[in-house]
């Protein structure tokens, strides 16, 4: 077994992982979904297990919030267990009028006022945009299950209260499907890494309305995200 500083590893992790910020999200799905489940990791209280879903191995782990925090994991996931596959599965707010709670929304790139990508010294600015490999499986997936889905540009952002009042409004002008707190950093990790991201969220709140669901369901009731994902395994 392998150890970093944030992963204790006490069991196998699967080349395939579902990422929820919520480590609580994390231990409902390896209990309601996935068979002869093991946990690989509880360091920091991000909570990891692998399991089996229709015979296939699948892990599950919490990240924390925020792009600091998964591009740690998916870093060290990556590079020191061998993970091929990284799945985020969260929730984000809507900031287009054509979605509504509970919409799924699937990341193609992703936008961000963060500067993750500072560190790769670029000569201009890079796009973080999503393995397609991922996002045609997932789009199968979400067709065979009959879900509708969403597919676009999303916003990861570093700010969750903004002191800029228009911001969200900007964004949504130029198309922005939604906006989250961690795909960004993933999708660039995986890129320079060379392992492959997606981002599957579902629509917790629509911020144009101000409608919302409440934090119990969040953890609970996003199903259609978790089969969604758990069927590209």
């Amino acid at each position: 077994m392998k150890n970093t500083p944030h992963i204790n590893q006490t069991a196998e992790i699967a080349e395939t992982i579902l990422l929820p910020g919520d480590p609580l999200r994390a231990k409902f799905i390896a209990e309601t979904f996935l068979q002869d489940v093991v946990q690989f990791n509880s360091v920091r209280g991000a909570l990891g297990f692998t399991g089996s879903y229709k015979g296939k191995k699948i892990s599950v782990m919490g990240t924390g919030m925020g792009m600091p925090s998964i591009g740690i994991y998916s870093n060290e996931l990556i590079t020191t267990f061998g993970v091929k596959n990284l799945i985020r599965i969260g929730s984000c707010g809507a900031l287009s009028k054509e979605l509504n709670l509970y919409d799924i929304v699937i990341g193609m790139a992703t936008s961000t006022d963060s500067n993750f990508a500072n560190q790769y010294q670029l000569a201009g600015t890079f796009a973080p945009s999503c393995s397609y490999t991922l996002l045609e499986k997932a789009k199968k997936s979400a067709d065979n299950l009959n879900i509708p889905v969403h597919i676009g540009n999303i916003l990861s952002t570093d700010v969750f209260y903004s002191d800029f009042k228009d911001v969200n409004n900007l964004w949504a002008k130029m198309g922005v499907l939604a906006v989250e707190m961690e795909a960004a950093a993933l999708y660039m990790n995986c890129a320079r890494l060379g392992a492959n991201g997606l981002c599957i969220l579902t629509v917790s709140d629509h911020i144009m309305t101000g409608e919302q669901v409440s934090a119990e369901k969040r953890e609970k009731s996003f199903t259609n995200m978790m089969e969604i994902a758990l069927s590209m395994a």
